[in-house]
């Protein structure tokens, strides 16, 4: 080992660049899912866990055939089948009965 090292020629940044087309970005996965894939890929032979989990999300990307508006309000339809204003208008009425039946019971 030397005494001492010139450093004046280096450059900031990531030692190995990433390929065309990849960003170097940092993400917090929960720690069963990184273990999952991570154990898929030993079982496959070594492959790349990160490869995976962007097959992954392309695989989902695909097939996801509509998009989150339109998914959201199929969800709200199936849970408030008589939409929200006619619910509200329910919710109204609801209220108005029982400020009545607390106005006959103090008389």
């Amino acid at each position: 080992m030397k005494d001492q090292y010139d450093f004046s020629g280096g450059k900031r940044g990531a030692v190995l660049r990433s390929g065309p087309g990849k960003t170097r970005i940092t993400i917090r996965v929960d720690d069963d899912v990184l273990e999952w894939f991570r154990k898929a890929a030993h079982e496959a032979g070594g492959a790349s866990y990160q490869s995976m989990m962007n097959q992954a999300l392309r695989d989902h990307i695909e097939n996801a055939v509509e998009p989150l508006e339109d998914t959201l309000r199929r969800v709200l339809k199936e849970v408030m089948p008589n939409g929200p204003k006619r619910t509200a208008r329910k919710a109204k009425k609801a209220a108005a009965r029982a400020k009545k039946a607390a106005k006959r019971r103090s008389s």
